[in-house]
């Protein structure tokens, strides 16, 4: 299978469901950068934004994320990383309640995708806190 992952912002009924990305390893396991000079990136590993998988597995990640991301009753931000199956079926693998941020971290990049970007994700975030929804 493969492994996606998903940024989704808001709380209750109100989200929004990031593009859907795919990380390609070229080799040993996934880390998102290097130890030195980490805005290269990494030195096995790419995020592909958006997930090189068809049109209609990546709306089934995004609606599965924002249902793991309400059951799990999550606010403010959160990226629900999954596995889409050879067989085609999406399994949770975990949720990341505190995704990284920085210029090339994973939920920017999926948030940008889908013309969000990072100024608006913040603003969004900042009126949910103003709010009292995003505790």
């Amino acid at each position: 299978g493969r492994e996606l992952g998903c940024a989704i912002l808001g709380d209750g009924a109100d989200l929004v469901a990031g593009e859907v990305d795919r990380i390609a390893l070229s080799h040993g396991f996934f880390r998102i950068h290097q130890e030195e000079r980490p805005e290269t990136g990494s030195d096995n590993s790419v995020a592909i934004v958006p997930a090189d998988v068809p049109a209609e597995d990546r709306e089934r990640v995004r609606e599965a994320a924002k249902a793991v991301y309400r059951a799990l009753g999550c606010k403010g931000l959160s990226r629900v990383d999954m596995f889409l199956t050879n067989d085609g079926e999406v399994v949770l693998n975990e949720v990341n309640t505190l995704p990284g941020m920085t210029s090339y971290s994973r939920y920017p990049r999926m948030m940008a995708a889908t013309g969000l970007p990072l100024g608006e994700v913040l603003d969004r975030l900042i009126a949910m806190a103003l709010r009292g929804n995003g505790r």
